[in-house]
């Protein structure tokens, strides 16, 4: 189930419980992994005019992109990459934090992949790239954030 079809008045844990709880029913770790590569191949690509070098997340082998947007009070992203395991787990991440207040991302811990035991599956750099991905939404909720004045 997405984040879009779960009631709004929920918190972002409980989004994301809702959300992660079918992947924790898969025991396997490695199994996990590829239910998420799986739906990421039938998620559809950033538009052309969004792949471009001011969204490309820095540091990785491959070409990783990541569009935040902010409307009607909330946050979205969208993220793709060349590679479909980055595509897979940072597109979760996204749906993961997609459609919540700023002031609710800011406040939540980072780590929201860590019950999934996928992240050792992959290489060190995606994993420093998906790092960089939960950091850039925090990043951009922050900066959503009316300013003390």
């Amino acid at each position: 189930m997405s984040v879009s079809g779960i009631s709004s008045q929920a918190t972002l844990w409980q989004l994301q419980q809702q959300r992660l709880a079918p992947l924790l029913e898969i025991k396997d770790p490695q199994r996990r992994l590829a239910c998420l590569v799986e739906e990421a191949r039938h998620r559809p690509s950033l538009h052309d005019s969004l792949r471009n070098d001011s969204h490309r997340v820095e540091g990785c082998l491959v070409r990783v992109w990541f569009v935040p947007e902010f409307r009607a009070g909330k946050c979205f992203f969208r993220c793709d990459s060349d590679a479909v395991s980055l595509k897979a787990v940072g597109g979760l991440l996204c749906e993961l934090f997609s459609g919540v207040p700023a002031r609710e991302i800011v406040l939540f811990s980072p780590g929201v992949l860590q019950p999934l035991g996928i992240l050792h599956h992959l290489a060190e750099n995606r994993q420093r790239t998906l790092a960089r991905i939960e950091e850039n939404i925090q990043v951009f909720a922050t900066a959503q954030l009316p300013k003390a004045g």
